[in-house]
């Protein structure tokens, strides 16, 4: 009995909910981001080695000049998981992004797990820009710098970078002391560079379309240079196998827009402003990278691309040297900007995991003068800096894609949640059903128009199990060789039954009644576009190799360690709970010495779970 009640403590521990209370008018953070500076931010965040690599890249190595569906399908993808995030923006205006939106939804434990994870892809979404533009300024000089570096300071270790790039360090570091004084200030910054980067675009756009040529949309097998890599020739060298691949690949160009969903607690108008800004920059991004893979691919065949620097090189190959070097400037100031917006949102999930105790809560700590959480900045530069400094590029860009698709997942997950959520409290003890009501409700033949206990019980035990067979499908689909050498009927007869589950299983959510919340943004197609953002990301995370994965559980681990040595003791919510149940049971009012320790007597306790609580609860309100 006692063990019983034990785990049934730890479990509620675990799935305790944040409350939403978004009145808006309760952060110490500065209300001044506009729309125009959340787009910009998104833009800018995104518009950086996506856009000046590549679409290169891809073109030379996975797609050819079908590198432009490869963008599309990747914008498809990314734009069901925008959805998802625009109306949690409308249903949660508040700082940390998919972390508070898991909070609010699915419990404590998902919410630090999600959280853990959105600082390892800002760490390491930092780190790697930080070392591209090293890398791409490195180019252009011949690679001079990395030989001298290389020749002074070799380091000769596997897992590390050859030497070490100071360079790296420094600019993350001015940029970490740019954001920790103010944010205004930052995205004003921001803003410009973004316009540059914008310009630029355009420039290439321009120049290159001057010297477009269809005919390198149609190269014949014959006409490839020996020893190119250049496959079959034609609009799809590689195949619909090479385009799927690059856009696994140009998915990851789009990570980026979610950073404007962390700034809740800074936007004027969140509930209006953050979905629009979304929507707006992913449009944006979009046509961005539709039109610059066009050009790169129309004036210059795609074996001939250079997948580190493609700009330049289709300039210098062109004769167009003054193009080249203003190409070359503007993207510099490309990748300062997407250096600041893959900076801008880490302090603000560590100030949002702190502000709610599941971390040190030292890192809440927002100065008076700059209003910004300066500590929690500084520390987070710190890490990113250091990272930069001894990984290599593409030990970097390996770890980054593992928490966004985690947390894409997530969001999309919650978005079915809270759709579905009744608004009745559950009691503690649960509530009782028969087998028939199960399967009446199952098909809702009863015809409820409002979200019940069972009916969202229902959905959230479907959703679970959706993933899982949806994890199956994966299991089958990634390792092509396995249906291609082995069963082949037996596969694909496993495919087909796992399918038909699946489209069973949105038919059963789809039956079951929703919300009737009005929101300034709502995802359309519900539950099916979500169900579909569950399946790509899933998808895309089979596609990651086991070393990415090992390297992930360690970061886990480390958080789970301090969750469960610190957060799951210090966590606001835990202590509100607390005092709502002291308080209902009469305790506070009970005390041997005739005092109130809770703190509502005016005599403040020191130390007492009732004090801290009042305390934090009076210092968020």
């Amino acid at each position: 009995m006692r063990m019983d009640s034990s785990l049934r403590r730890f479990w509620s521990a675990l799935t305790r909910k944040k409350q939403n209370e978004d009145d808006g008018s309760e952060s110490q953070l500065a209300r001044v981001l506009t729309l125009l500076d959340l787009t910009g931010l998104g833009v800018g965040s995104t518009l950086g080695l996506g856009v000046y690599v590549l679409a290169g890249s891809v073109a030379r190595e996975q797609a050819g000049p079908a590198v432009v569906v490869s963008f599309l399908v990747a914008a498809v993808a990314s734009a069901i998981a925008a959805l998802c995030y625009a109306e949690f923006a409308a249903r949660v205006p508040k700082a940390g992004s998919a972390y508070v939106y898991s909070y609010v939804s699915i419990g404590e434990f998902t919410a630090f797990t999600i959280g853990w994870n959105l600082i390892l892809e800002y760490v390491i979404g930092t780190s790697s820009v930080a070392r591209g533009m090293s890398g791409y300024i490195d180019s252009l000089v011949d690679n001079k710098i990395s030989i001298a570096m290389r020749d002074a300071m070799p380091i000769d270790v596997d897992f590390l970078s050859e030497y070490p790039d100071f360079f790296s360090f420094v600019v993350v570091l001015i940029l970490a002391g740019l954001l920790a004084y103010g944010v205004k200030e930052s995205t004003l910054m921001n803003n410009i560079f973004t316009g540059v980067n914008l310009i630029v675009i355009g420039v290439v756009l321009v120049a290159g379309g001057m010297n477009c040529d269809p005919d390198n949309w149609a190269i014949k097998p014959e006409d490839i240079p020996a020893g190119a890599n250049g496959g079959a020739g034609g609009f799809a060298p590689f195949g619909f196998a090479g385009i799927m691949a690059g856009a696994a690949k140009c998915f990851y160009g789009f990570v980026g827009f979610d950073c404007i969903a962390t700034t809740g607690e800074e936007a004027q108008n969140p509930e209006r402003n953050i979905p629009l800004a979304i929507v707006i920059s992913l449009i944006i991004i979009f046509l961005a990278y539709f039109g610059i893979s066009t050009v790169l691919t129309m004036a210059l065949p795609y074996y001939l691309q250079d997948p580190e620097a493609p700009f330049p090189h289709l300039f210098e190959t062109l004769g167009w040297t003054a193009i080249k070097w203003i190409v070359s400037i503007g993207a510099i100031f490309a990748l300062c900007t997407s250096l600041l917006g893959a900076m801008f949102p880490l302090p603000r999930v560590l100030y949002a995991m702190s502000s709610d105790g599941i971390i040190y809560k030292k890192l809440q700590t927002v100065n008076p003068k700059t209003q910004t959480p300066v500590l929690a900045t500084m520390l987070s530069g710190l890490l990113a800096a250091v990272m930069a400094a001894l990984f290599n590029l593409q030990q970097l860009i390996d770890m980054m894609s593992i928490g966004t698709l985690l947390a894409y997942t997530i969001v999309a997950v919650s978005v079915l949640v809270l759709r579905y959520q009744s608004e009745e409290l559950m009691s503690t003890t649960g509530f009782s059903v028969t087998v028939p009501e199960v399967l009446r409700q199952i098909v809702n033949g009863s015809r409820i128009k409002e979200p019940t206990h069972l009916s969202s019980a229902i959905v959230k035990f479907s959703v679970c199990i959706f993933a899982v067979f949806v994890c199956g499908a994966c299991g089958i689909l990634v390792p092509a060789e396995d249906y291609i050498n082995g069963d082949y009927p037996g596969v694909i007869a496993g495919l087909a039954i796992l399918v038909a589950l699946m489209v069973a299983l949105f038919v059963v959510i789809s039956l079951q009644p929703t919300d009737s919340v009005k929101l300034t943004f709502k995802v359309p197609l519900v539950p099916f576009l979500p169900l579909v953002s569950v399946f790509f990301n899933l998808y895309l995370m089979f596609q990651l190799d086991s070393g990415t994965w090992i390297r992930f559980s360690v970061w886990i681990a480390v958080g789970y360690f301090i969750y469960f040595t610190y957060g799951i003791r210090h966590s606001i919510e835990g202590e509100r709970l607390l005092t709502k149940s002291e308080l209902a049971n009469g305790k506070a009012a009970s005390a041997p010495n005739g005092i109130d320790n809770t703190g509502y007597d005016g005599e403040e306790k020191p130390g007492s779970t009732m004090q801290r609580a009042s305390y934090t609860i009076a210092n968020e309100s």
